[in-house]
């Protein structure tokens, strides 16, 4: 077998494997959500049942990674799970999370309709009042959305992507695009405030990646801006 015939192979082997593992673990996102807004058990999406959503999706959503690297011949450090510069890292997401946190919630969200927003009663509707339940709602904000996001949406979909671009720089500025707007999509946005909510960190948290070639200050950026942003939300408009 020719070398040009194996990179052929490699290339359609990495493409069907990717869009199996990107079909599969948008399944494993939605099916906890279904789950709990049809049977409605503990009231649905709300409480307790949110850290259940949030375990669910960690467990599952990571099996599916390794086992879709291991098929790659790859390793999570390859898709940016690394941990050098860790101080810097860290510092730099955290700065950009709260950044963001204090635009949204100091002048964007107050001015766009505040309580009537959309995206604040969606919100709203997943508090029950309790500790555990909004200890819940964090952990689902950090966990399913700071971790788990960051590394299926960013670092698999990224990384393993531009695998099949003959050139690199080509390769990793198309995936990092599609994979804006693939996430983008998946938040439903309807308006172009929505639009805007979901591009603006979705871009940022793409270049912290890009930048770095570590998640590491894309999930603390993400990570505290849902979590700062669920807090916010409840001590602002829950009553």
């Amino acid at each position: 077998m020719t070398e040009t015939n194996q990179k052929r192979i490699n290339k359609t082997k990495t493409i069907i494997v990717f869009i199996l593992t990107i079909v599969i673990g948008y399944a494993l996102f939605i099916i906890p959500d279904i789950f709990f807004g049809v049977t409605k058990i503990n009231a649905g999406k709300i409480g307790i049942n949110l850290l259940f959503i949030a375990l669910f999706q960690f467990f599952s959503i990571a099996a599916l990674l390794y086992v879709s690297l291991k098929v790659l011949k790859r390793d999570f450090r390859y898709i940016g799970l690394q941990f050098a510069n860790i101080k810097k890292d860290v510092l730099i997401g955290a700065i950009f999370g709260f950044l963001w946190t204090i635009l949204q919630f100091a002048l964007i969200i107050p001015n766009t309709g505040g309580i009537n927003r959309t995206d604040i009663k969606g919100m709203l509707e997943m508090y029950d009042g309790s500790l555990i339940g909004t200890l819940s709602f964090i952990g689902l904000g950090v966990i399913g959305g700071g971790i788990i996001e960051e590394l299926f949406n960013r670092g698999y979909f990224i990384n393993v992507l531009k695998d099949v671009f003959k050139n690199p720089k080509i390769g990793l500025w198309f995936s990092a695009i599609l994979s804006i707007v693939i996430f983008a999509f998946g938040h439903i946005p309807s308006t172009i405030l929505d639009w805007f909510d979901i591009l603006i960190p979705t871009i940022m948290y793409t270049l912290l990646f890009i930048t770095s070639k570590r998640l590491t200050a894309s999930m603390v950026a993400h990570g505290i801006y849902n979590m700062t942003a669920i807090v916010l939300v409840y001590y602002m408009y829950f009553n």
